[in-house]
């Protein structure tokens, strides 16, 4: 480990987590600045969305292209942060990200011209793959490391992604407010400040190294051939084949739903709250895989789910012109919405150990955020071109193609 590395925790007698609890401090910390960081960071940019091109004189796909600036940004970090993380561990990064997103943030309340709009953006993208989930569960991942500590770990990465799944709920409604009441731009102030005050703090002083084991730790050389090995397998590939093409139906499925529900005649209330069913049953489908992984394979279990998706989406063309048959294939889908990000460092963990776990992650991460990024875009393209129905289609077909990779790594 670099000497430029902060201070490691002593190691209690028997190698285990210290007494003091500490790693549950640092998940409660890091529950925290991620439900805040996805409000203030992605989410809440949905609410800006009109004013901003009112008061920008752009059209609103012209504003939308700066988030998808901002996530293809983030994927482009991906690697690098990975090595980062691996070699230093996440204090010192999260903290320079929560400082570089609060700052980006005031900016963006400043910006005059879609130029310095998608100039923001680009330091976004930046800080999210700094301080989002990536980051957070590789400092979990280090804390809560061994066979021993793996149960552990697991109800920690489900705390902290229970926990986060509704930051939609929070910072959706609270942005709104804060816009009606104060314009976009001093709610954007707002914003950072709550996510400053709040992150910058808690990584600088809760984040810490994992605790000193008895073994001496992984050489930057030893890492970077264990990436080079696993990079070089089919195992590797078919993890970013199952979590590209799930991330992407995902993505699609985010942006289009409630356009498609009203597009098959449901009124648009109703349309919205169905698709707000899609952050509680994430919340579930986490807590549902977590119980499971117990006593099945994680990959078979992502792998059924994965197919549910695809029958559910498939379906909803067809049974979604009534209530309950919409009702039902959005249940379907949304069991899987989040199970992604506590299957994957699952799998991750259980093949390659965690030696390398944030360089590996950030790998997968530069090909499932790009297609989280591009799919949308895809989608609306098609949906003008062949129509809705292909969309689904297409979105069924990428879920299947998620689960037969899952399969296919669990045989390996």
């Amino acid at each position: 480990m670099s000497p430029t590395a902060e201070t490691a925790v002593p190691e209690t007698k028997d190698g285990g987590q210290p007494r003091s609890g500490r790693g549950w401090r640092i998940v409660a910390a890091l529950a925290v600045t991620q439900t805040i960081g996805y409000g203030v960071l992605s989410y809440a940019f949905s609410v800006f969305l009109t004013p901003m091109a009112a008061d920008l004189q752009a059209g609103t796909a012209q504003i939308a292209a700066a988030l998808t600036t901002a996530i293809l940004v983030a994927a482009l970090c991906a690697p690098l942060v990975g090595r980062l993380l691996d070699t230093y561990g996440g204090r010192g990064l999260m903290s320079a990200g929560s400082v570089l997103g609060t700052l980006a943030v005031l900016a963006w309340s400043r910006v005059d011209s879609l130029l310095q709009l998608y100039a923001v953006f680009a330091a976004i993208g930046v800080a999210c793959s700094m301080v989002l989930y990536e980051s957070a569960f590789a400092v979990i991942v280090s804390w809560f490391d061994g066979p021993a500590r793996a149960r552990g770990r697991a109800n920690a990465l489900l705390a902290l992604t229970v926990v986060a799944g509704f930051a939609s709920s929070i910072f959706l409604p609270l942005t709104g407010l804060l816009v009606e009441w104060h314009g976009w731009r001093q709610a954007l102030v707002i914003l950072a400040l709550i996510y400053g005050v709040a992150a910058i703090p808690l990584h600088a002083l809760v984040v810490r190294r994992r605790p000193r084991t008895r073994q001496k730790p992984a050489t930057a050389e030893e890492r970077a051939d264990l990436v080079k090995a696993a990079t070089r397998r089919r195992p590797f590939w078919l993890l970013v084949i199952a979590f590209t093409a799930n991330g992407g139906a995902a993505a699609v499925m985010a942006v289009l739903l409630i356009t498609y529900l009203v597009h098959l005649g449901h009124p648009p209330v109703l349309a919205a709250t169905l698709a707000g069913l899609l952050g509680v049953l994430s919340v579930t489908g986490r807590l549902l895989t977590t119980g499971l992984q117990r006593r099945l394979p994680a990959a078979l279990i992502a792998a059924s789910i994965f197919a549910l998706q695809g029958v559910s989406v498939l379906l909803l063309p067809l049974v979604g012109h009534a209530v309950p048959g919409a009702i039902g294939c959005v249940l379907g889908f949304g069991l899987g919405f989040g199970i992604a990000s506590i299957t994957l460092p699952y799998l991750l963990l259980q093949r390659y150990d965690s030696t390398a776990y944030a360089s590996l992650s950030g790998r997968i991460a530069a090909f499932s955020v790009t297609g989280k990024a591009l799919a949308p875009l895809g989608a609306v393209a098609l949906a003008q071109a062949a129509g809705y129905g292909w969309v689904m289609g297409a979105v069924a077909v990428a879920c299947v193609i998620a689960a037969l990779a899952l399969v296919a790594y669990h045989r390996l």
